[in-house]
C-alpha cells in the first residue's frame, strides 16, 4: 500500500513538468514553419565555430538556401571523420558542447555499425519525445496509468572509444540514468541489457515482471515481444519455481557479477508463483495474456514498415491489448511521437530536428529537389533528412516515410521501409516497401500463416522470378498457399508498373513459395545480426533481399 502510494505521489510530480513540455510542443505544430526555421539558426549558431562548422561556413549561413548550398545531403560517411576526431577526444571537431555522454552504436541493418555521438542536448530532447509519448498514452488510458512497466533494453556500454566514452545502445543509457523515483515504475532493471544471450536476458526480464501488474510493455521490434513470449511457455517451469524461490537458474548464460546483482533484486514470491503454476496447468500453452489482463496493457512497439508478420501475432500471445506505435526513432535521433492508438503514424518532432524531405522519385538525381515539412503533400512518399543539435547535418538515414495527415500545422508521418533495399533482375526496381505493402493487402484477406518471410530474386535461364521464402511449418495448406500466393502476385502487380510490365513481357515469372525448415528465419537473423552488430531490438528483418546468392545461402539454415 505505502510502495503504491509513494509511487502515485511521484508520479504526480514528474507529470507536472511533463505536461508543461507536452503543451509547449503542441504549441509549436501550430506553426512548423517558423519553429523549424528558429530550430534550424539556433543550431547553425551554437555549432558555427566547431571544426564541421567552420569546414561549411556556419558563420555565412543566413538562410535555408544558404544551409542548402554550403551542406550537401550525405550519408554518416560524409561526417565519419569528424566523429573519429570526437572518439579521439577532439570534441570541438564536430560539438560545441564541452562532454558527449557516450556514443549510441546503430543496429547495422544497412551497413556497418555507426557511432552517434549523444550529448546532453540530444539526450533532453530524446527524453521529451518519450515523455510525451507515455504522457498522452496514460493520458488516453487512465486504466495503465502508473502502473509498472517492462522494457526491453541493450547494453549502453559494449566497448569505450580511444578518448574512454563509452558506445553502446541508447535506450540502453537513458534506463540507466533515470532518476531513482522513475526508476521504481520499471520492472526491468537496465544492467539486464549487458545479458549476451537472449533466451537468459528475455527469462530475466519476464522473471522480474510476473510478480507486478505490468501496464505496459515495451521493445521496438515486434519480434521481440514474440520471442519473450515463447519464452514463457518454454521454460515455465523453472520460471515459477525462481519466482517462488526467489532464485536464479543455473541453467542461464549469464556473467558472475550480474548474477549478484540480481540476486540482491530477486525476492521469493510463493503466493504469485502458485497462483501462475494453476493457470500454467490448465492452459495447453502458458502465455502473457494468462499473467496480465490484456484489457490493462499497453504495447508499445513499431508498427509501420516490415514488421507486419510478427505484429500480427502478438494478440495470439498477449490478446487483445491496446496497441501504441512507440515511433520513427533511431540512434540519430526521434522523428515522430504517436498520439494515437493503432496506427503507425506520428507527429513530426519538429522541436527535436530540423528536416528535409526528398520525394521519392527524386532520389536519384543530381540535385533532387528538398522540402521543407510545411511543404509536405499527404499520401506522397518521400525520403527524410535530418539536421541534429549532435552533430548530423543534412543527414540521410535511408527512411521512406509518408505523410498521412497532419497534427494542427505539422505533418503526421509514417514509416514505409528502409528505401535501400532494391531488388531489380530486369528492370522492375522492385524495392521493399512495395513488398510490404503488397503483404499487408494480400493477408487482409487471405489467412496464409507467416511466421516470417522475405523475397529475394531467384535466377532461371527460361525466366527468372522471386521466392518468397516461407517456413515448412507455414506451407501445410497447399489449396491456401496457391490462393496467398496469386493474390501477392496481383498486389505486387499493382504496386509497382514496372514489375507489372516485365511480368506482362514474359521476362519475370510469378511469385513461387520456396520451402525452408522450421526456424531457418530465426537461425539466419542471428548470424545476420551477429554479422552486423547491434541488439535484438533494434534489428530490422528485412522482407526483401537483392542478392541472387541468397537462395544457396539460406539453404544452410
Amino acid at each position: 500500500m505505502f510502495r503504491r502510494l509513494l509511487l502515485r505521489t511521484a508520479g504526480r510530480l514528474v507529470a507536472r513538468p511533463i505536461r508543461r513540455r507536452l503543451n509547449a510542443f503542441v504549441a509549436t505544430t501550430h506553426h512548423p514553419e517558423t519553429a523549424q526555421s528558429d530550430l534550424l539558426q539556433r543550431i547553425i549558431a551554437k555549432q558555427r565555430d566547431t571544426g564541421f562548422g567552420r569546414d561549411h561556413g556556419f558563420s555565412t549561413i543566413r538562410t535555408v538556401e544558404d544551409f542548402r548550398r554550403q551542406i550537401p545531403v550525405a550519408p554518416y560517411e560524409y561526417v565519419a571523420p569528424y566523429v573519429q576526431r570526437v572518439q579521439k577526444g577532439e570534441t570541438s571537431a564536430l560539438l560545441s558542447d564541452p562532454q558527449v555522454l557516450m556514443f549510441a552504436l546503430t543496429s547495422g541493418t544497412t551497413a556497418s555499425r555507426k557511432m552517434i555521438p549523444i550529448t546532453q542536448d540530444y539526450l533532453d530532447d530524446y527524453r521529451r519525445g518519450w515523455n510525451i509519448w507515455g504522457l498522452t498514452a496514460m493520458r488516453d488510458h487512465p486504466v495503465i496509468s502508473l502502473k509498472p512497466m517492462a522494457q526491453m533494453v541493450g547494453d549502453p556500454e559494449e566497448f569505450r572509444c580511444e578518448a574512454g566514452i563509452p558506445c553502446g545502445n541508447l535506450s540502453g543509457y537513458t534506463a540507466q540514468v533515470q532518476k531513482k523515483i522513475v526508476r521504481g515504475l520499471y520492472t526491468v532493471p537496465a544492467y539486464t541489457g549487458k545479458i549476451k544471450d537472449p533466451v537468459s536476458r528475455y527469462y530475466v526480464a519476464l522473471l522480474c515482471s510476473l510478480r507486478r501488474k505490468v501496464g505496459m510493455l515495451m521493445a521496438a521490434n515486434p519480434s521481440t515481444l514474440v520471442a519473450l513470449a515463447r519464452v514463457l511457455d518454454l521454460h515455465k517451469e523453472n520460471l515459477l519455481r525462481d519466482l517462488a524461490q526467489g532464485t536464479l537458474s543455473n541453467n542461464l548464460d549469464i556473467a558472475p557479477e550480474l548474477r549478484a546483482a540480481l540476486a540482491l533484486r530477486l525476492k521469493a514470491d510463493p503466493a504469485q508463483a502458485k497462483k501462475l503454476e494453476a493457470i500454467a496447468q490448465r492452459e495447453p500453452v502458458f502465455l502473457p495474456k494468462h499473467v496480465w489482463k490484456p484489457e490493462e496493457l499497453m504495447i508499445g512497439c513499431w508498427t509501420g514498415g516490415s514488421v507486419g508478420p510478427y505484429l500480427r501475432q502478438l494478440p495470439d500471445y498477449y490478446g487483445n491489448t491496446l496497441l501504441r506505435d512507440i515511433g520513427l526513432l533511431a540512434s540519430e535521433g526521434r522523428m515522430t511521437i504517436p498520439l494515437e492508438d493503432n496506427s503507425p503514424a506520428g507527429v513530426l518532432d519538429i522541436s527535436s530536428h530540423y528536416f528535409e524531405f526528398i520525394p521519392e522519385g527524386e532520389i536519384e538525381s543530381k540535385q533532387p529537389i528538398c522540402l521543407r515539412a510545411h511543404e509536405l503533400e499527404e499520401g506522397k512518399p518521400y525520403y527524410i533528412l535530418l539536421t541534429t543539435k549532435s552533430g548530423l547535418y543534412r543527414y540521410h538515414i535511408v527512411d521512406l516515410v509518408r505523410m498521412t495527415g497532419k497534427f494542427n500545422g505539422t505533418p503526421l508521418i509514417e514509416f514505409l521501409g528502409k528505401g535501400n533495399r532494391f531488388a531489380n533482375l530486369t528492370g522492375e526496381k522492385l524495392s521493399e516497401h512495395h513488398v510490404t505493402q503488397a503483404m499487408i493487402h494480400v493477408m487482409k484477406t487471405i489467412p496464409q500463416p507467416i511466421t516470417a518471410y522475405a523475397l529475394a530474386p531467384v535466377w532461371d535461364e527460361k525466366q527468372p522470378y522471386y521466392g518468397i521464402f516461407l517456413e515448412e511449418q507455414d506451407m501445410k495448406d497447399p489449396v491456401l498457399l496457391a490462393s496467398f500466393l496469386k493474390g501477392l502476385e496481383a498486389e505486387l502487380r499493382r504496386q509497382n508498373v514496372e514489375y507489372d510490365a516485365k511480368r506482362d513481357s514474359g521476362r519475370l515469372g510469378p511469385v513461387q513459395a520456396l520451402k525452408i525448415s522450421t526456424g531457418a528465419w530465426s537461425r539466419w537473423d542471428k548470424q545476420n545480426l551477429a554479422k552486423r552488430g547491434g541488439s535484438p531490438e533494434q534489428y530490422k528483418h528485412p522482407c526483401l533481399i537483392g542478392d541472387l546468392e541468397f537462395v544457396k545461402e539460406i539453404e544452410k539454415f
